[in-house]
């Protein structure tokens, strides 16, 4: 058997504390999508035509239903006249100022076990 670390937990003061889950990439990358698409004030069967998906696939990825390849994000990206650059970018500036503590986001009795003082990952 491979020996076990322990290692300490500091606080992260860098982060501001929030009690919720941290949001998921694809949630945040279709509220982003569907801002995008209601600023140019296009409906979901237009948006869908251009970018070359099915209306209810587009409403998933919105809803933060799908995870989209990044084939079909640049597909959508390309319909509403942004670049993958822009899109992520914005999505990384969404997800900074919704982060919480990676600790909140996962239950650490869940997460880990606890074996003689050290900390093992369960997967």
């Amino acid at each position: 058997m491979a020996d076990l670390i322990s290692f300490p937990r500091t606080p992260r003061p860098d982060r501001p504390k929030s009690s919720g889950p941290e949001p998921l990439w694809r949630q945040m990358l279709g509220d982003q999508l569907r801002r995008r698409r209601h600023d140019r004030e296009e409906t979901l069967t237009e948006t869908a035509e251009m970018a070359g998906v099915s209306p209810q696939y587009l409403s998933e990825v919105e809803r933060g239903l799908k995870e989209p390849s990044s084939e079909m994000i640049a597909a959508i990206a390309g319909a509403l006249d942004t670049s993958l650059i822009e899109l992520t970018s914005a999505v990384a500036d969404d997800l900074r100022s919704a982060a919480v503590p990676a600790s909140a986001a996962v239950s650490v009795s869940a997460a880990v076990s606890v074996s003689r003082g050290s900390f093992a990952l369960a997967a």
